[in-house]
């Protein structure tokens, strides 16, 4: 009866060590089939996109592009540098980020005479380059923002500086403000003009009744008079 009672005890000890020794080995399997295995990076430097991406998966790695910037050595499209540097050691699946050619960009500089300030800036930053002074000066015949003169001009070789002279417009002039009240409209409104000054005259009347801002007040040259009018 002992003997009888041993053996049906160890049967389920066999089983349950037989099913810890499958647990364990698939477990050493899994660990070993999903370790990436170690490879050398590869140099992609002047390659074009296609080529990198090609090179890169033959050794299980990725491309990912970090950026584009201009060279005039490099071919628009191809790789100018890559983070990863040549024959390092990586594991399998890694990125290798890389910075893209765009090109030349301008050989010579843009010219932005005439242009807002913005949209030269705007011209430049498409050619690859950047402004690095802005002086600005009162002109009475230039827009505000507007580009009256850069250095070096429109046509001529590449700078490492580039300056802009631009308008701030014209400079505020201040007057005191003359007495409209007594005038007749249309001497009011002509000297008004002659100032800068943008008259508003109201009523149906000839004479200017009274005004506003009052006389002896401080305008400068674009401010609005109001003025109203009576009957002689």
């Amino acid at each position: 009866m002992q003997k009888a009672t041993g053996k049906i005890v160890r049967v389920p000890l066999y089983f349950l060590s037989f099913v810890v020794i499958i647990l364990l080995f698939a477990f050493l399997t899994f660990k070993l089939l999903s370790f990436s295995r170690t490879v050398d990076v590869p140099d992609v430097s002047g390659k074009s996109l296609i080529e990198a991406n090609e090179i890169l998966s033959k050794k299980g790695l990725n491309l990912k592009i970090d950026g584009e910037d201009y060279n005039a050595d490099v071919p628009a499209g191809h790789i100018i540098r890559q983070d990863l540097p040549f024959a390092n050691k990586v594991k399998e699946q890694r990125s290798v980020r890389v910075v893209v050619s765009k090109g030349p960009g301008a050989q010579s500089v843009p010219s932005v005479t005439g242009e807002t300030l913005s949209k030269a800036e705007a011209i430049f930053l498409q050619n690859g380059l950047k402004v690095s002074k802005i002086i600005r000066v009162h002109s009475n015949s230039v827009e505000k923002d507007v580009v009256i003169a850069q250095k070096p001009a429109g046509g001529e070789n590449l700078a490492d500086k580039i300056t802009l002279i631009v308008s701030s417009g014209q400079y505020e002039t201040v007057y005191y403000a003359p007495d409209f009240q007594g005038m007749k409209k249309e001497e009011a409104v002509q000297l008004a003009e002659k100032l800068g000054l943008k008259a508003n005259a109201a009523g149906s009347g000839e004479i200017i009744k009274s005004q506003k801002p009052k006389p002896g007040t401080q305008v400068k040259a674009g401010d609005a008079v109001y003025m109203q009018t009576e009957e002689e």
